[in-house]
Order: structure tokens, then C-alpha cells, then sequence
């Protein structure tokens, strides 16, 4: 049985561009997604939400909240709590500037996406339901980019509670790929007191479910997913609690994981590095099949 790797039908033909050297890459956006967990009885749940099936980019796959980096996002130091910005630069691998950018990215989208909100009034503190009118209006208004990430936490009062988070791993859209993604993954618990919801436009259907039950799903082609989101949902079915997984993240590899295609014996090579499941071995011409 096939299993749940979503893979487009044009990307063998722009394999074969690339190649051929008739196809030049776009340079990736920033991005952040967050594996949002919650403990359960028998173990840690994430949560999923689906994209829609008439989404341009990975329609109907599985994914976390994430999204870009609102330009606004780095536009000046937003209230902060936690490591400073200087640690995240060196954790993330780029300037402070472009740190604080991805750490908001990350906040910003799952709040936007979850209506999960990593923020307090003070660096201990954390805030508790967020789903009231006024709450709903000004994440409208964030998704509307009609207000940008700091002024949402100005006019609330609130820190953002960086210390909640913790960087996981990095991947990097395909170069073939014509919307292309430099995105960073996170992991963080949520908060007591908030629930999740489906506040995104882009998503037909949220879900909690562990992480292995996520990757059998996969496994057995019923649930669509990215090579990021099945490769990360099996590194966390390693972990027994949220705070296993958030303690495990400062020591995790955040090498940036960007597939190569190569002619190896007469044939187009697809891999991840350091991710076999995902090898693709894809004719020099078009054969009217599909990729192996």
C-alpha cells in the first residue's frame, strides 16, 4: 500500500529542469510552524490541523500551525521574555533581526492559526482563554495583516514568552519546488487554561492525536503529509510527556535538511539528506509512469 507522502505531479518535470539547468530556483521565505503538544493518559498529543483540498500548495496534507514571516515582524524589539534575542540568533543560525522575525513568526502563527496565544503580562505569566470577541477581532486584524505582531503585543501589554518555545529542526523547500520555504520547526506545550481551535481559513479539519497514531495513519496512506511532518512526528513518538520533548529540543540538530536531485546511473536520485524513507528515483524522461 502506497503511503501518505504528498508529492505533486509537476515535480518530475521540474526535477528534470533542474537538471537540465532550464529551471532557476526561487529563493525561499522565511517560515515558522509550531508542533503544539497537550499530555494525555497514555502520552503526548499534537496538534494537526488538514489543509484544503483546493490549497495551491500541499492541499489536503496534514501540517502544523505555521506560516511566513511577516516583514513587520522584525520592525522593532518587541516586549520579550526568556533567552535574549542574541541566544536565538546563534541557535537559529541567523542575526538578531531575523531571529526575533522567526520567534514572532512562530507566536504569531499559532495564534492566528490555533487561537493559541504563547504571551503573558509579565515573563512568568501566561494568558488564559483567548477566545472572547475582543481577543477574536484583533486576531482577525493579525491575520488581515492589518496590525502587525507588536502592536498586538503593545496594546495588550503583553511579553512574549520565548521561553516557551523550542527550535526543533529546519527545512528547506526543494529548490525545484516554485514556492519555496525556509522553515523552522518548534515544539511547545499548551498553555493551561487555553484551548485550540480552528481559526484558520487555510484548514478544513484540526485534530489532537499522538504522534504515532498520526505516523501510522501516514504509514497506511490515509493521512497526506509533507516529508517535515511525518519525518518530525516520528521523532517525537520518542517522548512520553510535552516537557520530555521541550527539554530535548536545545540539543537538537538544526542543520537545514533541503532535498538534492542528482543523475545517478542513468536516473534522477531524489533524497532528504539523513531521510531515506522519502528517496525518489525518477527517469531522466518522462515515461507516462510515476516515480518510484
Amino acid at each position: 500500500m502506497a503511503n501518505g507522502q504528498w508529492y505533486p505531479p509537476e515535480w518530475p518535470d521540474r526535477i528534470r529542469a533542474l537538471a537540465a539547468g532550464t529551471l532557476a530556483p526561487v529563493t525561499p521565505k522565511r517560515a515558522a510552524t509550531v508542533m503544539l503538544l497537550k499530555d494525555t493518559g497514555t502520552g503526548p498529543a499534537v496538534h494537526m490541523l488538514r489543509r484544503r483540498a483546493s490549497m495551491a500548495f500541499a492541499g489536503g496534507a496534514y501540517a502544523y500551525p505555521g506560516g511566513g514571516v511577516d516583514p513587520r515582524d522584525d520592525d522593532h524589539q518587541v516586549r520579550w521574555a526568556g533567552p535574549p534575542r542574541a541566544w536565538w540568533a546563534d541557535r537559529l543560525g541567523v542575526d538578531e533581526t531575523a531571529a526575533q522575525a522567526i520567534v514572532c513568526a512562530a507566536v504569531r502563527e499559532t495564534y492566528e492559526e490555533a487561537g493559541v496565544l504563547l504571551a503573558g503580562e509579565t515573563p512568568g505569566s501566561v494568558v488564559g482563554d483567548t477566545t472572547g470577541a475582543g481577543w477574536e477581532a484583533d486576531r482577525a486584524a493579525l491575520v488581515a495583516r492589518d496590525l502587525s505582531f507588536a502592536e498586538f503585543l503593545d496594546r495588550r501589554g503583553l511579553v512574549l514568552r520565548s521561553d516557551l518555545l523550542g527550535a526543533w529542526t529546519r527545512w528547506i523547500t526543494p529548490e525545484f519546488e516554485a514556492r519555496r520555504y525556509d522553515t523552522w520547526f518548534f515544539v511547545a506545550a499548551l498553555p493551561e487554561g487555553q484551548r485550540t481551535r480552528n481559526a484558520s481559513t487555510e484548514a478544513d479539519r484540526t485534530v489532537w492525536i499522538a504522534p504515532g497514531e498520526a505516523a501510522a495513519g501516514y504509514d497506511e496512506g490515509e493521512l497526506l503529509m509533507m516529508p517535515p511532518t511525518i519525518a518530525t512526528l516520528r521523532q517525537l513518538t520518542a517522548y512520553e510527556s510535552a516537557a520530555q520533548a521541550l527539554a530535548a529540543a536545545p540539543e537538537r540538530d538544526l542543520t537545514p535538511v533541503l532535498a538534492a536531485a542528482r543523475l545517478v546511473n542513468g536516473e534522477i536520485l531524489l533524497s532528504w539528506p539523513g531521510h531515506d524513507e522519502f528517496t525518489k528515483h525518477i527517469p531522466t524522461a518522462p515515461t507516462g509512469g510515476a516515480p518510484a
